[in-house]
């Protein structure tokens, strides 16, 4: 079977369609491009209006270029709204976020192929049981660098946003699955390989072992094998100065942060509901640049939030217009329902 699939959104959905890729190729299938597909995987994002539209329209689209294809849609879309998507054309399958993980597996018999318990050994993952049974190889999929979800779901309650809807509570992998993945990746030859989660902050709090996200980051920077981690976006009360001295201290851990600030003024933060100060984050930033000159740091803004007003908008731009930011990630306010 001939296969392709589309990602939309974080890079928590880039991580969930490495897995469903690397699902795929262990049962023969082959990656081809979108109009010569007999199957097209979906991954939706749901955090604007915007990115509901790009599925439509981009679902649409597949089916004008290759009419005879069947495409499942799964993601924080498909979740949110599963009859909408259902009536797209040449839908056959809408799966939940709660069974993405077992996507291929639980689709199998219905989109004709096997499922893993009915292959042997030699036949997965293109022959062998190497290094490659737990991942693809880098390039297979398009990727030399590995984006590696250790956590989804958030408990958080930020006003304006509709992920802990769509992902659920947070849930975390246990520290020795993920260790595992990393030395399978690790020996599949991947030297880059980025830590995601949803709200990659919280990582091990549903664990009741003591597990953080202190404690991975302390095992990645002393990880023995010739391997860049890169920790992908925390919120600010996640990032802790023991996370900074690490990420200082090791050529393990990229000099790199992404560090949504959502905005410059305290009024429409405590509107978001965000338990920082726009002076919280400016300490935060210069901790950084002391212990790190050179790293990255990146942020997020929401612009257009209810509320407003010239006077706030001013005390975001002068915020940013201060920090040493290095790339800035600016979103315009999508009402999403059932948040605020």
């Amino acid at each position: 079977m001939k296969y392709s699939i589309i990602t939309f959104g974080c890079r928590v959905n880039q991580a969930d369609s490495f897995a469903i890729a690397r699902d795929l190729h262990a049962r023969g299938a082959v990656e081809a491009p979108l109009q010569d597909a007999e199957l097209v995987v979906v991954n939706t994002c749901s955090v604007t209006a915007a990115a509901d539209q790009g599925v439509r329209q981009t679902v649409r689209r597949i089916v004008r270029d290759n009419p005879g294809v069947r495409i499942v849609v799964t993601g924080c879309y498909a979740t949110r709204r599963p009859e909408e998507i259902g009536q797209l054309p040449n839908v056959a399958h809408v799966v939940s976020n709660d069974e993405k993980d077992d996507l291929v597996e639980r689709l199998a018999p219905r989109i004709g192929l096997p499922r893993l318990e009915e292959m042997t050994t030699a036949t997965r993952y293109g022959g062998g049981d190497g290094p490659c049974g737990d991942t693809l190889s880098p390039g297979v999929a398009g990727r030399t660098a590995l984006t590696l979800r250790v956590q989804t779901g958030c408990d958080e309650t930020c006003s304006y946003c509709i992920i802990p809807t769509t992902r659920g509570k947070g849930r975390s992998r246990p520290l020795n699955d993920v260790i595992r993945q990393i030395e399978n990746a690790v020996a599949s030859g991947y030297r880059e390989i980025a830590i995601a989660g949803v709200h990659l902050g919280s990582y091990g709090r549903d664990l009741n072992d003591a597990t953080s996200l202190a404690t991975l980051v302390r095992v990645l920077a002393a990880w023995d094998a010739d391997v860049l981690f890169r920790i992908s976006s925390l919120e600010p009360m996640d990032c802790t100065p023991a996370i900074i001295d690490l990420v200082a201290a090791s050529t393990r851990l990229a000099p790199h942060f992404h560090l949504p600030l959502q905005h410059g003024s305290d009024a429409i933060l405590h509107a978001m509901r965000w338990p920082y100060t726009s002076s919280y984050y400016r300490g935060l930033i210069e901790r950084i640049r002391t212990a790190l000159p050179d790293a990255a740091v990146g942020s997020d803004i929401i612009v257009g939030f209810p509320g407003e007003d010239d006077a706030h908008f001013e005390d975001m731009r002068r915020v940013l217009e201060e920090l040493p930011l290095t790339h800035l990630h600016v979103f315009p306010y999508s009402d999403r329902p059932g948040t605020m």
